[in-house]
């Protein structure tokens, strides 16, 4: 008997094996079913509890076709991509987070439109808004994540991956929760200019971060993601760090900017602000919370107080990074 002949014998018995064992556990569940009622005709059991039996058998049983949605699983890839000795200062981590803090701050309160619920810098405009120039090297960075683990939307990804990092990072817990959708074209893409500009002051910080809900408590907090990072001129047209350790999450942010001597620097680059040693930055954005009081009495406290700024970062992110999504009403 020839190889053609015999293979498909072998798989056939499978499906046999398989349809016989998957018939049995229905059969002896409708027999199960029609046992209950009887005995409950007769008085032996009650017929709810024995539903509810069944319904937990029912619920034990592998859904066919539906995937497994493991988010630790996905966790765990984000995490494996964090190191990089080739890019910037040996981490993906700081991109990740501007990924997913720009994905989600273009929301506006008062059309419900944008926020990270739809993922829609896949597409042009938003993607080349100049706010997002370079965050394609994160998008590019999370495609095999996307790839297996097809599941989980892109909305969902981008920040999570965004919370990962920061943990990952040093930082404090990220709230976070799955149940963002993609949306299926660019015409869901926000307007441009909803992204905070770092050459203006205390103004349009306050309009932007007002337009999301945010109170000048939650401003300053979110403001200290730049303790990550770094700009780059092809980039924004800024250039430097802003803390000698630009991979790891703290409140040093907030110290350099309180305790430093910042100058004007000269350049043939836009306004921005460097230490005596010229290796650190700071943009006029930046300036602006040491300048405008209310915001300086924040500074001030998460110079002093690193446990108060995680707790007020990880609270803020967590609200920016859902602000405009639908999710489903508690039960």
């Amino acid at each position: 008997m020839s190889d053609a002949e015999r293979s498909p014998r072998p798989f056939l018995r499978e499906i046999g094996f398989a349809g016989g064992l998957l018939g049995g556990v229905f059969l002896g569940l409708a027999a199960l079913g029609a046992g209950a009622w009887a005995a409950n005709e007769y008085g032996y059991i009650n017929l709810s509890q024995a539903k509810q039996s069944l319904q937990g058998i029912q619920a034990s049983m592998p859904q066919l076709g539906e995937p497994k949605k493991d988010y630790d699983a996905v966790r765990k890839a984000i995490e494996n991509l964090l190191d990089a000795e080739d890019y910037d200062d040996g981490s993906y981590g700081p991109v990740l987070v501007r990924l997913a803090w720009h994905a989600s701050g273009t929301y506006d309160a008062a059309s419900g439109t944008g926020g990270s619920n739809g993922a829609t810098m896949r597409w042009a405009p938003e993607s080349e808004h100049a706010a997002n120039a370079g965050l394609a090297v994160a998008r590019k960075l999370l495609e095999p994540v996307k790839a297996a683990y097809p599941w989980i939307s892109y909305a969902d990804l981008w920040t999570l991956a965004g919370a990962v990092a920061i943990e990952a990072m040093g930082g404090p817990t990220i709230p976070w929760r799955s149940g963002r959708a993609d949306k299926a074209s660019a015409t869901d893409c926000p307007p441009d200019n909803r992204l905070p500009d770092a050459a203006q002051g205390a103004g349009h910080v306050r309009d932007v971060f007002g337009r999301m809900g945010f109170d000048d408590r939650e401003m300053v907090a979110l403001i200290g993601a730049h303790t990550l990072g770094r700009c780059h001129t092809d980039r924004s047209g800024y250039s430097g760090p802003w803390t000698n350790a630009p991979t790891t999450f703290s409140n040093l942010y907030f110290q350099e900017l309180l305790n430093n001597k910042w100058r004007k620097k000269r350049w043939d680059g836009p306004l921005q602000y460097e230490d005596k040693s010229g290796q650190l930055m700071m943009l006029p954005a930046d300036m602006a919370l040491v300048w405008d009081k209310k915001f300086k009495k924040y500074v001030d406290l998460y110079a002093k107080d690193e446990e108060a700024f995680f707790k007020d970062f990880a609270a803020a992110f967590g609200k920016l990074m859902e602000l405009g999504v639908p999710f489903p009403a508690a039960a």
